[in-house]
Order: C-alpha cells, then sequence, then structure tokens
C-alpha cells in the first residue's frame, strides 16, 4: 500500500500548491489526511524518520486548514511512533500536544491524555500520570456521546478501552489493565481483531496477566 499511497499523496499535493480560491482549505484538508496516512503507513514499517517528516506536514497542512481534529491525529500518530521506539518523554510529550490541540475531538482528547498518561507512568511521573488519568475519565461520557471523527472512525469507546488498558499498565493496575485492554480487543470489529496494531496491546495483556 506504501508506493500507491505515496503516489496519491504527493499528486495531492502537487495540487494544493497551485490552488487558490474558497476551496483551497478543504483540499488542504484531504492533503493534511493523505500525507497522515503516508507516515501512518511509514511508522508501521518502521521507517520511523520519513514517518516523522510526513507528520510533520500534516500538523501544518491541517493547522493552514484550521483543522483541529487532523492536527491532533497526526501528533498522536508522533506519539505512537515514539511508543514504539520506546521513548516514554516522547509519547508523554506528542500525546499531551495531540490532547490539547484545540478542535480535538473528545475521543481524541481521551486516548490522548490516557496514553500521555502511560508515558508519564513509565517516566516514573505517577501523580502526574493520575491527574491526566482522571482528567481523561473525565471526558468519557462527553466522547461516548457523541460520533467519533469522521477523519478517526476507529475512536469508539470500546477502542478507548485499550488506551485505558494502557495507561493502567503503566501505572501497575495490572487487573484494571487486563479488564480494558480484554474489554477493547473484544469490541474491535471482527476485520481488525487480528491487525498487526492490535499486537502491541496483545503484549500488553500477557504483561498485565503475568503481573497480576
Amino acid at each position: 500500500m506504501i508506493p500507491a499511497t505515496l503516489a496519491q499523496m504527493k499528486e495531492v499535493t502537487r495540487l494544493l500548491k497551485g490552488a487558490r480560491g474558497p476551496h483551497r482549505d478543504r483540499l488542504a484538508e484531504v492533503a493534511s489526511e493523505f500525507v497522515q496516512f503516508g507516515g501512518w503507513l511509514l511508522a508501521q514499517a518502521r521507517q520511523d524518520s520519513k514517518a516523522v517528516q510526513l507528520l510533520n506536514s500534516a500538523v501544518e497542512l491541517a493547522d493552514e486548514a484550521g483543522n483541529g481534529t487532523l492536527a491532533a491525529q497526526a501528533l498522536n500518530f508522533k506519539g505512537y511512533l515514539a511508543r514504539q521506539q520506546g521513548r516514554p518523554r516522547g509519547m508523554a510529550r506528542w500525546f499531551s500536544a495531540a490532547a490539547y490541540t484545540p478542535g480535538a475531538h473528545p475521543a481524541q482528547r481521551l486516548g490522548d491524555m490516557l496514553q500521555a498518561a502511560a508515558g508519564l507512568a513509565e517516566l516514573g511521573e505517577r501523580d502526574d500520570a493520575l491527574r491526566m488519568v482522571e482528567a481523561a475519565e473525565g471526558l468519557v461520557d462527553t466522547a461516548a456521546a457523541l460520533p467519533p471523527p469522521e477523519t478517526a472512525y476507529w475512536l469508539t469507546p470500546e477502542f478507548n478501552r485499550l488506551n485505558m488498558g494502557l495507561a493502567n499498565l503503566g501505572l501497575a493496575r495490572y487487573s484494571d489493565a487486563v479488564d480494558h485492554i480484554t474489554a477493547g480487543l473484544a469490541g474491535l470489529p471482527a476485520e481488525l481483531r487480528e491487525a498487526p496494531w492490535t499486537w502491541e496491546h496483545r503484549d500488553a495483556l500477557k504483561r498485565a496477566t503475568a503481573a497480576r
């Protein structure tokens, strides 16, 4: 998928450079989504430096279009990449930035706060992590009452149980981590339950189960 996605991304960004008029911002949003999807795919393939370059560009395009949802999602992907690299400070930084991006959807803020809390917990900043989890818990009802953003359609209440599980694992609340991750995996659509990105959650579940 990477070659085809990057080819389309380049064509859309080329069109944007020459675009003028009242619909340019909408095209910038499309370009931002293409660029961040390219970054996500490269992150999955562990082409980390190229992924970061695209995600930085995606944030700039989202800001240019005034779309906080897209900006927050690109920052979220940077946090995800930091987690794959084993950099909790980067996790705390980028997930926090995503959570507090103006215009972010409540479901995004909820998930990002929980993932930032996991990074803070790994750094030994337990009090800050607990405060972040508390702030996230205050968004649960608001996020559940709204449909997920169209550009982050996967952010259902069930999906955010996975993020709650990661936060609890970082805080050594192992039984809670098992409960949340188990429920989160069970709540995924059937076609996503074995997706490669779920492997880290399955690994987290094994660690939480062994530790409780």
